[in-house]
């Protein structure tokens, strides 16, 4: 993840000769390069491990919580060599800021809430991490090969996520269809949105990638529909639906035909795959009145309209970051109306833009749009602007002048799989909007964004303006000093 010379091409790594001794000289060459930039692997592990979560699969591993480690480790890098950073301000992008923004409202919203330690709580024990996270990724990018490395590192996260869904997980029967059983920190729901931003990040490496990189990617993006059907998730697969669309319409420069070739592996791939009862399940996107999500006290329907309230009720600061199921235990109409030695569900939001509105206030919402479903416009609007000869230009040209459209169509999948879930603190978040933010460093860095400015008169050395004389003898006559 070594800084590239701007406007070079993105080189190819040759596959070492298969021998004893060229075995030896890759591993020599990677433990080189890691001690020349123990930052960014560290980095690239913690990314690993915080998508994928493999590292829970292996018990002695989880017990060394090595992502807190890999945390500490980056941050202690970070300051003890700061060279190996960014040259960049760490708010020098919108996006940076937006997270920024949202994180202090957050932070502020503690205090104002209806409970003070339940929110500083969390922010102490997760949300802190999160945003560590998202920054150190933020300085870690110094150009276009480093948000290379940064596309690659979420493929392959998606990649181990996959092999723990399609091998490792168990699939259970719910009264009429199979589903995933969970996956860890994962549920069913949170997985098949996890995986949406893995697609984005796979069609965007297999651009930039040679035959073997092209094949690993089609490879992981059949995994990813065998996987979001295995999950039983209705809000997956209509996240998958947007995304599908989005990159149908939003992406030019690939012909009509590799677009519905990616939309035929995905769709044979869920086909494939799909459990016992799954398009039964599926079909009752199209009554939601017959859904228990829609008159049920704990459906999302009921869910997000005593949100509303909430956010009526507190609409400055909110309830406090990670207070939502606080309050439905607490000060909801439910709890109210609870009758005594009866089960009560401390039901969290099951929706980010409720989510945000409810727990953060006016300000929260207003923040949540810009950064998510506001990345679209911001991302294409990037893209308008970007020199239309890079589309047939070297290597990295070619790549970064597609990658704002793909960066694109994943918040597109995004946005929509977010109204279905809690996903405003959770680190899969802010690892899409720090991209976000990489992807904007890296543009620039080679010279992708040159405004266009008229030189002042002012500005030239010896300028004096023409002046065109009346013609005489035939030929017009120029004032002094001009040229």
């Amino acid at each position: 993840m070594t800084s590239l010379p701007l406007n070079q091409p993105i080189p190819r790594v040759r596959p070492p000769a298969r021998t004893r001794r060229g075995v030896r000289a890759v591993v020599r060459e990677g433990a080189v390069r890691v001690a020349r930039d123990p930052f960014r692997a560290a980095l690239f592990a913690l990314l690993v491990l915080t998508i994928s979560r493999i590292h829970q699969q292996i018990s002695f591993l989880q017990s060394l919580r090595p992502a807190l480690v890999l945390t500490g480790l980056a941050v202690i890098i970070a300051y003890a060599k700061p060279g190996l950073l960014s040259k960049d301000r760490l708010l020098s992008t919108w996006p940076a800021k937006l997270i920024a923004m949202f994180a202090g409202l957050a932070c502020l919203s503690a205090p104002f809430g209806i409970s003070l330690g339940h929110a500083a709580v969390f922010i102490l024990n997760d949300y802190l991490k999160t945003i560590v996270l998202a920054f150190l990724i933020i300085v870690a990018i110094r150009g276009p090969r480093d948000f290379y490395g940064l596309v690659w590192a979420v493929v392959i996260s998606t990649a181990l996520l996959l092999y723990t869904t399609l091998f490792v997980f168990k699939v259970k029967h719910y009264g009429g269809y199979d589903r995933l059983e969970g996956g860890d920190m994962y549920d069913a729901n949170d997985l098949g949105l996890v995986l949406l931003v893995g697609m984005a990040f796979t069609l965007l490496a297999f651009q930039g990638a040679g035959a073997k990189g092209k094949a690993f990617c089609a490879v992981v993006l059949a995994g990813i529909g065998a996987s979001i059907s295995k999950s039983g998730s209705r809000g997956a697969l209509i996240g998958l639906v947007a995304l599908v669309l989005a990159f149908v319409v939003l992406i030019d420069g690939v012909s009509l035909g590799r677009r519905l070739a990616f939309v035929l592996v995905t769709g044979v791939a869920l086909a494939i795959f799909s459990p016992p009862g799954y398009w039964l399940q599926m079909k009752t996107i199209l009554a939601p009145e017959a859904d228990y999500n829609w008159n049920a006290v704990n459906g999302r329907r009921e869910v997000a309209a005593r949100g509303v309230e909430y956010f009526k009720e507190y609409p400055v600061f909110g309830l406090g970051i990670n207070n939502f199921s606080t309050a439905e235990c607490t000060i909801s109409d439910k709890a109210v109306h609870h009758a005594t030695n009866t089960a009560l569900r401390c039901t969290p939001p099951h929706n980010a833009y409720i989510e945000a509105m409810s727990e953060l206030g006016i300000g929260g919402i207003l923040l949540w749009l810009l950064m998510i479903p506001g990345a679209v416009v911001s991302l294409l609007q990037a893209r308008s602007r970007l020199p239309r000869a890079w589309a047939k230009g070297d290597p990295q040209q070619r790549f970064l002048y597609v990658a704002p459209q793909y960066m694109a169509v994943g918040f597109v999948g995004f946005s929509v799989g977010a109204f279905f879930l809690s996903f405003a603190w959770t680190d899969v978040t802010y690892i899409l909007v720090s991209s976000w933010a990489a992807l904007m460093i890296s543009l620039r860095a080679a010279g992708g964004f040159k405004p266009i400015v008229t030189p002042s008169p002012r500005a030239v050395p010896n300028y004096r303006p023409s002046v065109l004389r009346p013609a005489s003898a035939g030929r017009p006559r120029v004032a002094p000093g001009a040229s």
